[in-house]
């Protein structure tokens, strides 16, 4: 899978969204992020292996801790093709535009009649 791909499957859901959101504020543990959650520490910790494929997270072993810490390079990349589609869409819609609104031209003229 795509890295972009896997980075908006791995936002597709709520918590792990919520998880990013608290990731992007400060470095935290499992039982940290749980603790923000109406789910357990073991339910966390399966939405961080998700986000961990997706290379949203980078773990980091600190004494007995494992601290997690958000990496918004992906993110980027996943805004970055947003914005590309969004670019292309614009392009197809302005030249739809254009096509419409040609001066001189009456609604339903010069346009192809259709096959009976």
């Amino acid at each position: 899978m795509a890295r972009t791909e896997a980075v908006f499957d791995a936002l597709g859901d709520p918590t792990r969204r919520h998880i990013v959101l608290s990731l992007a504020r400060r470095s935290a543990s499992a039982t940290a992020l749980a603790a923000e959650l109406p789910i357990s520490r073991q339910a966390v910790a399966k939405h961080l292996v998700s986000l961990r494929d997706a290379e949203l997270v980078v773990a980091e072993r600190v004494g007995r801790e494992t601290l997690y810490t958000l990496d918004p390079r992906p993110l980027a990349e996943a805004a970055r093709w947003i914005e590309r589609v969004g670019e292309e869409w614009d392009r197809r819609l302005a030249s739809l535009r254009g096509v419409l609104d040609k001066p001189g031209d009456e609604p339903g003229l010069n346009r192809p009649s259709p096959n009976i």
